[in-house]
């Protein structure tokens, strides 16, 4: 099993044509084909979220597309691949950030009853 890190990732999808780039999709390719194994954590998913809104400005429409299609791509294996899909859903509809989606499913799939939070909005939707 090889642990994939958000630098892979980005440099696969930004596709800038370099020897990352080059390596990335190499890997990508070669686990699609069932060649190799890849997981990555929920903390990379968050940190190519992170850089594609504020290093590279990307629109949170344009986002939310790059980060569906990486859960669905069934040769990674994601940490909590369950509550991010559902903190995706609740990000694609709500004024909630990624980071309170995620809580937000986390809460609800252990069935917490008392938050303790200052934010408004994610308060609101406990």
């Amino acid at each position: 099993m090889i642990f994939v890190d958000t630098n892979y990732f980005l440099a696969w999808l930004l596709e800038e044509r370099d020897q990352q780039h080059r390596q990335a999709k190499e890997l990508f390719q070669s686990a699609a084909a069932g060649k190799k194994k890849l997981v990555s954590s929920a903390i990379v998913f968050f940190e190519v979220y992170w850089v594609l809104t504020s290093f590279y400005g990307k629109k949170k429409t344009e986002v939310i597309e790059v980060l569906n299609n990486l859960l669905k791509l069934s040769f990674i294996k994601w940490e909590s691949r369950d509550l991010l899909v559902e903190a995706m859903a609740t990000f694609g509809k709500t004024n909630l950030d990624l980071e309170d989606s995620y809580n937000l499913a986390f809460i609800r799939k252990y069935k917490i009853k008392s938050v303790k939070t200052f934010d408004k909005h994610l308060q609101k939707m406990c």
